[in-house]
C-alpha cells in the first residue's frame, strides 16, 4: 500500500530539514557540508534528504531560498507597520541587524553560498532570485524622496547593507546598536536625509 503524505506535515518536516541544513552549513561551510553532516544535524537519514531536495545542491538552494525569503517577508512586514519614512527606515535596519548571532549566522552561510554560486549555475539562479527580492524590498525605500533615481538608490542602499555586513562578520567584537546607526546614517545620506 501507497504511503500517504499530509502536505502539511510534509512541509513542516522539510522546514526543520531546511533549518538544520542551515545550521550545519554555518557550522562546517558551503565546501565541507555532506549530506551526512546535515541528516545527522536533523537526525534523519540521507534518504531522507534525498527524497525530499533530490540532491545536495536542491537542498542547499532550498535552504537559502527559505531563509531569504524569511528575511523578506519580515522586513516587509516590518515596513508596513511603520508609518513615517524615520519609522521605515528603522525597521529596515533592525531586520537587516537583527542580532549579533543571527547576523553573523545569515553572512557567513550568504558570502559561503555566494562563493559556491559563481561555479554553479542552478546556485546562481536561487542568489539572483534574491538579489531580485532585495532589489524590491529596496526600492521600497528608495522611493521614499521620490521616483526619480530609486533604482539607482537601491542599488546603492543594498552595497550600503551588504558592505557593513562583511565587516560585522570580521569584527571580532561587533557593537550591533554601532552597526545600526551607521546603517541607518549610511542609508539617510543615499536617501537624502542627512
Amino acid at each position: 500500500m501507497a504511503r500517504t503524505v499530509n502536505p502539511i506535515q510534509d512541509r513542516a518536516r522539510r522546514a526543520a530539514l531546511e533549518k538544520a541544513a542551515y545550521l550545519a552549513l554555518y557550522e562546517r561551510g558551503f565546501a565541507g557540508v555532506t549530506l551526512a553532516d546535515i541528516a545527522g544535524h536533523a537526525g534523519v537519514s540521507r534518504g531522507t534528504l534525498v527524497y525530499h531536495f533530490g540532491s545536495r545542491a536542491g537542498l542547499l538552494g532550498a535552504v537559502m531560498r527559505r531563509f531569504t525569503r524569511t528575511i523578506a517577508v519580515a522586513t516587509r512586514r516590518a515596513l508596513r507597520q511603520a508609518h513615517t519614512p524615520d519609522a521605515k527606515l528603522r525597521a529596515y535596519v533592525d531586520n537587516q541587524f537583527f542580532s549579533v548571532e543571527s547576523t553573523r549566522r545569515f553572512t557567513t552561510v550568504s558570502l559561503d553560498f555566494l562563493a559556491a554560486a559563481t561555479r554553479d549555475p542552478g546556485l546562481m539562479a536561487v542568489q539572483r532570485d534574491f538579489l531580485a527580492g532585495t532589489l524590491r524590498l529596496d526600492l521600497e525605500l528608495a522611493r521614499l524622496p521620490g521616483e526619480t533615481g530609486a533604482e539607482r538608490r537601491a542599488v546603492q542602499l543594498r552595497a550600503l547593507v551588504e558592505g557593513l555586513s562583511v565587516r560585522f562578520l570580521a569584527d571580532p567584537d561587533p557593537d550591533l546598536a554601532a552597526y545600526r546607526e551607521d546603517c541607518l546614517g549610511g542609508l539617510r545620506a543615499i536617501l537624502g536625509q542627512a
